[in-house]
């Protein structure tokens, strides 16, 4: 099980993670925190923050009901913290979290390493019209970084390519850059850096997987069911139908969850296969 991301539903300006919602008819919005699996791409669970409460304790009741062995739980920077790295490895799992200014002096201690000196593995994804390389570099966790369970740190530049066309078809381009840290379990000779690089980019494409899916090919933004627990209902059913389309339905001629929904509209017989096959 890997992956754990807010998602506020049925909210008016599709923000993705802001602020909690109460879901009572006046509007508000369900903060649903989801879980995903990186390799089928299936929602294996999904919990609501409580109004007016963190989402970090939400992570452990989303996550309580599974058996986490020799799992990695990879979590958005808000829930690095030294409780939630406790409770994960305490169920036999590993972690990999994302060092922020929510972590002021941890970010300091892993920005002030000599990663100059230290090997990179570097990797070009051309995909989605823009270049990204992206240059990992990992080192066992230093004994004066107190995080528990942590055993390598790593550093994470991305720098970002595109290219556009603006008037007189003139072309121009450009070029950003952002360094991220990370904190993880699993020691550096179990978890190279490829791999690690592999669940961080797997991570970050859950917004692509899962929230815009059901923002733009569900359409969830826009839904008018707004009272009690219908939002929330219909999230856990969007849910089920992009774990149902990823993991059972087999068909060549659909690339996309958009298409196996066109091609299931027009053949109704192949949803209820997908719904009553063992």
């Amino acid at each position: 099980m890997r992956g754990a991301k807010p998602k506020n539903n049925n909210s008016g300006d599709g923000d993705d993670g802001g602020g909690d919602g109460s879901g009572d008819g006046g509007g508000g919005a369900p903060h649903l925190l989801a879980a995903l699996d990186q390799g089928t791409g299936a929602v294996l669970a999904q919990q609501r923050v409580e109004d007016k409460t963190s989402e970090i304790p939400a992570l452990k009741q989303l996550l309580a009901p599974h058996d986490l062995t020799g799992a990695v739980i990879t979590a958005d920077a808000l829930h690095t913290q030294t409780s939630t790295a406790e409770w994960i490895t305490s169920r036999g799992a590993d972690y990999l979290l994302t060092v922020k200014n929510n972590q002021p002096s941890l970010r300091a201690k892993l920005k002030a390493l000599p990663w100059k000196d230290v090997p990179a593995v570097s990797g070009v994804d051309c995909s989605h019209g823009r270049r990204v390389r992206r240059t990992i570099k990992a080192v066992a966790t230093p004994d004066w970084i107190d995080f528990p369970g942590a055993a390598q740190v790593l550093q994470v530049r991305r720098t970002r390519t595109t290219h556009t066309r603006g008037k007189n078809s003139k072309r121009s381009t450009r070029r950003s850059t952002e360094v991220v840290y990370l904190i993880c379990s699993i020691p550096p000779e179990q978890a190279p850096p490829e791999q690690v690089a592999a669940w961080i980019q797997g991570h970050w494409s859950i917004e692509n997987r899962l929230h815009w899916v059901r923002d733009v090919t569900y359409d969830e933004d826009r839904h008018q069911l707004r009272t009690g627990s219908g939002p929330q209902v219909m999230a856990t059913l969007r849910n089920l139908a992009i774990s149902l389309i990823r993991t059972i339905y087999d068909d060549p001629a659909t690339a996309s969850i958009a298409s196996a929904n066109r091609a299931m509209t027009r053949r109704p017989t192949k949803a209820i296969k997908l719904l009553t096959t063992p």
